[in-house]
């Protein structure tokens, strides 16, 4: 699982990075909470996540550690999807944003349970 973390967090960096980059090059800067929360969530967490995993296995063989993955993967689309079209004007999608974004908490709450069952000196 910690590979995949890590794998699945540069596909997060490369859309964080184009984003950036679209909104220097256009100087529009609407997708800005976007931008932080993919490079934040995807990125950053997702790579410490990875990393955490390679270094404890004990916690990389759970069934948390899969569901951490897959909740984490599904919620981070669906609340910057809902959070690049609320910010665009889409009143309709916020609740895509707090679907989105409960299920990201309930994700890393199941991530810290595992680490703090699991991981041991």
């Amino acid at each position: 699982m910690g590979v995949r973390f890590i794998k699945i967090s540069v596909c997060y960096f490369v859309i964080g990075v184009c984003f950036g980059m679209y909104m220097s090059m256009t100087e529009k800067f609407t997708f800005t909470p976007v931008h932080v929360h993919v490079n934040l969530l995807g990125w950053t967490a997702m790579t410490l996540a990875g990393l955490i995993y390679v270094a404890f296995p004990r916690a990389t063989e759970t069934a948390l550690a899969k569901i951490h993955f897959w909740i984490h993967n599904i919620a981070l689309p669906v609340m910057m999807i809902g959070l690049a079209l609320l910010v665009s004007g889409v009143s309709a999608a916020g609740p895509a944003v707090a679907i989105g974004g409960t299920a990201m908490v309930l994700g890393v709450i199941i991530f810290a349970i595992n680490i703090l069952v699991n991981v041991r000196n």
